[in-house]
């Protein structure tokens, strides 16, 4: 009993546990001039440009969990907080399961996606500038979340085909800046 006045403060001036609940959707907000409408999209399935970050380790994340930038996360202007995305690098084909824990990018209309460091490596991203991928919205089973909500990847998904590759690369170069 006299723990419970002190969990409480650490709690308070603390970082949230990661946990899929509650969801956090948001209400509209700016940033540079430009607004921004959180909402659920089940359907979400976008062509872009993603980036990583990675030097922010320990801040506080827009759903209120500690950055580490070593998990497998990302950063997303509109999707519910949290949400599971598949990213796929249209450079390699590779893919993966991420789980967004943060708003942003902010810095370009094209970037639709800022991922962590753990997870800009596993698909081979951290190395240039933004990189061409897809980023769907998806619903992993539990197994692949408890995985990811502990910072680690979620099951391996085998490579896209280089058929459908250069399909989306061809609507990605062919879509209007």
């Amino acid at each position: 009993m006299a723990l419970t006045p002190l969990l409480l403060s650490a709690c308070a001036g603390g970082f949230r546990p990661v946990a899929d609940t509650p969801v956090k959707v948001g209400a509209p907000y700016r940033v540079r001039g430009a607004t921004y409408s959180p909402a659920a999209d089940p359907a979400y399935d976008m062509l872009g440009y993603a980036s990583w970050y990675g030097s922010e380790s320990g801040n506080r994340t827009a759903n209120g969990e500690r950055f580490r930038p070593k998990w497998i996360t990302a950063a997303h202007t509109t999707l519910p907080l949290p949400s599971y995305v598949e990213v796929t690098a249209l450079d390699s084909g590779r893919r993966m399961i991420v789980r967004v824990n943060d708003r942003g990018p902010f810095s370009e209309r094209r970037r639709i996606i800022d991922l962590s460091r753990g997870a800009a490596e596993r698909l081979g991203l951290h190395r240039g500038g933004p990189a061409p991928v897809r980023v769907r919205v998806v619903q992993p089973d539990e197994r692949d979340r408890a995985h990811l909500r502990k910072g680690k990847p979620a099951r391996d998904l085998s490579p896209v085909s280089e058929r459908i590759l250069a399909n989306l690369r061809a609507q990605l170069g062919a879509a209007p800046d």
